[in-house]
């Protein structure tokens, strides 16, 4: 008898423990950074050796493995410069080595991470990202900004309550702390879609997208899908070699209708499409905004925009004034879907910073039948 009290006791305990496990479980994190996430709070001295820190748990709030280096901006030994924009410190990624946090999410939503992320020693640096089963690798060698500002977007969709968020450098260099820099690191929860009266295209203005640092920011990179199959850009898919760049009005120029909207940086080697559903043999019209956002990219822009089986080429004569022009194509559908895509014929740079790749803006796109 004795024996069926003690377990009848067991388990009314394990069943109140459970409950109160998952009662006790945090909420979803929020939009914004992630905790230290722009590594302001550093290791203990004690755990420091010079740069490199010493111990699992040392870099508050985060997980660390194998060489990372604790690293404050400015000129480093053996001649480097560490460009840290949105603050003082940084963490460097050795080879091998890793840094990461669990987050809680909500369970189904789509989530995207903004981080800013620079090679400092290689050529073929690379970052891996990692989150609940996803994972992509930044081919960061292209340094789309000279001043340390590369900020990209990743993009998962969560399968439980809580994420594990791994930033990796899969690299060997001969020197062993060489790796990319993390300066800041940031989530949003993405926004479910809807469409909009008179109009086919999902997210045609750009209004959704990955979180955007407020004090400092040169865009947010979106990768193309052989590196992210889910897009920080709903409704998108940016199916190119080079990523595209997202923009918001407090930094750039973007028509007057939004807050956001894509440059396309990498010329002909950037393309953003949309897949939208259409009627066969009926006509439709597309119309898009392009221009410059004022950010010093100048010259002749051309933007090509493709639909069914009709081109459009829509020139704009930039000259770094943040000034707008919009085009109309006209076509007809020969599917239940139509692909609509955009791409920028040319390559540019700042007109006084010619290692800062730049290119004309896309903005509220739009498609109806006629």
């Amino acid at each position: 008898m004795s024996s069926l009290i003690s377990l009848v006791l067991i388990l009314y305990f394990a069943h109140t423990s459970s409950q109160t496990a998952v009662l006790a479980l945090p909420s979803p994190i929020r939009d914004g950074m992630l905790p230290n996430g722009h590594f302001e709070l550093g290791p203990k001295p004690s755990n420091l050796k010079k740069t490199l820190i010493i111990g699992k748990h040392s870099l508050p709030k985060w997980e660390i493995k194998g060489i990372v280096e604790y690293v404050s901006g400015g000129p480093q030994p053996g001649g480097y410069y560490f460009a840290i924009p949105r603050g003082t410190h940084a963490a460097r990624l050795g080879n091998e080595a890793s840094i990461s946090q669990y987050i809680p999410v909500e369970a189904g939503s789509t989530y995207s991470l903004t981080f800013s992320a620079t090679r400092t020693c290689a050529q073929d640096e690379k970052l891996m990202v990692q989150a609940d089963g996803h994972s992509g690798e930044l081919p960061i060698q292209t340094l789309y900004s000279t001043d340390g500002g590369d900020t990209y977007a990743y993009a998962f969709k969560a399968v439980g309550s809580i994420v594990k968020v791994i930033f990796h450098n899969p690299g060997i260099q001969e020197d062993p702390t060489c790796g990319p820099l993390l300066d800041a690191t940031a989530i949003k929860k993405m926004t479910p879609l809807r469409y909009t009266a008179g109009n086919l295209v999902k997210n045609g203005d750009f209004e959704i997208g990955p979180y955007v640092f407020k004090n400092f920011s040169t865009g947010v990179l979106l990768l193309p899908k052989i590196h992210d199959i889910i897009s920080p850009l709903p409704g998108w898919i940016v199916e190119s070699l080079k990523p595209v760049k997202y923009v918001d009005s407090k930094h750039f120029v973007v028509p007057a209708s939004g807050l956001y909207a894509i440059e396309l940086v990498g010329g002909r080697e950037t393309a953003i499409a949309q897949i939208i559903r259409t009627i066969p043999n009926k006509f439709y019209r597309l119309m898009f905004t392009i221009g410059d956002a004022k950010n010093g990219c100048h010259g002749s822009m051309m933007v090509e925009a493709f639909a069914a089986r009709e081109t459009l080429k829509l020139k704009h004569e930039s000259r770094g004034k943040g000034e707008f022009k919009t085009g109309v194509l006209k076509f007809k559908a020969v599917s239940t879907r139509t692909r609509i895509t955009f791409y920028s014929a040319y390559y540019h740079t700042k007109l006084h910073d010619y290692g800062h790749f730049c290119g004309p803006v896309l903005d509220n796109v739009k498609v109806w039948f006629y």
